[in-house]
């Protein structure tokens, strides 16, 4: 994957109109309207959205998707061939706010994972710590354990995702240290997992913002960012698609 990947995550954010302007105002802006910059929006307005992105450079994504990989009676599910059929690229798998919420544990995600792939699609896998986790001192077994889903994939296959939960949301974010510690040791861990000698490509994700995202960007092992409450911001978004667009 060539240069560095932006994917803006509204979460569970907007209304239809709302939507439409953001999305348009985003496409009116060359620093967004470029290829390596995805929008993973709510589902009911990924057809919105498609509409919208026709003919930019601009990729869809969503959020989330079904364990089960063939129609059927699973009210409420989205499968990934659905994604597909809407025009989505890319699609979130085992985000912090679906494991704490949903409980969603790495069998349910390993599912998820051979479905997205089945689709054609490009799942990004989300893996992070929570704090007590990073000062109990076993983070490294939690990113393993949550990263063990990928056995056996090709790496060209997924991204991930570092978010540490301890700065979703909350205005913290890691160390340029820690993030390029972990960056390094996902990659490293990921080969040794998937059995390959191949490049992964990994994104951070946890309070990116518009003032740190050059310096996040920066760091070699990082190959993009997971942008959540900036992505909503047209000029916020901006700035960071800027900053990882100067960084190729």
């Amino acid at each position: 994957m060539a240069g560095k990947l932006v994917i803006g995550n509204w979460k569970m954010n907007g209304r239809r109109e709302a939507s439409a302007a953001l999305v348009n105002a985003m496409l009116a802006d060359s620093r967004i309207n470029r290829a390596g910059v995805g929008i993973a929006a709510p589902a009911v307005y990924l057809p919105l959205l498609e509409s919208s992105l026709s003919g930019s450079e601009v990729t869809l994504a969503a959020q989330d998707v079904s364990r089960f990989g063939k129609d059927g009676a699973f009210t409420g599910d989205i499968s990934a061939a659905m994604l597909a059929d809407v025009g989505c690229r890319y699609v979130l798998v085992g985000h912090s706010e679906r494991r704490q919420y949903h409980g969603e544990d790495e069998a349910v995600l390993r599912d998820k994972l051979l479905n997205v792939l089945a689709a054609g699609l490009v799942p990004v896998l989300c893996v992070g710590e929570t704090l007590a986790e990073r000062e109990n001192g076993v983070y490294k077994d939690v990113i393993r354990r949550q990263l063990s889903v990928l056995e056996g994939l090709a790496p060209h296959q997924v991204v991930v995702a570092y978010e540490p939960v301890w700065a979703i949301g909350t205005g913290k974010v890691a160390s340029l240290e820690q993030i390029s510690a972990m960056h390094a040791d996902i990659k490293a861990w990921c080969l040794q997992i998937q059995k390959s000698d191949a490049s992964i490509c990994t994104l951070y994700g946890g309070s990116v913002k518009a003032d740190n995202a050059e310096a996040i960007l920066s760091i070699d092992s990082v190959d993009g960012a997971l942008v959540g409450g900036a992505s909503l911001n047209v000029e916020s978004f901006a700035m960071i698609c800027k900053a990882a667009d100067k960084l190729v």
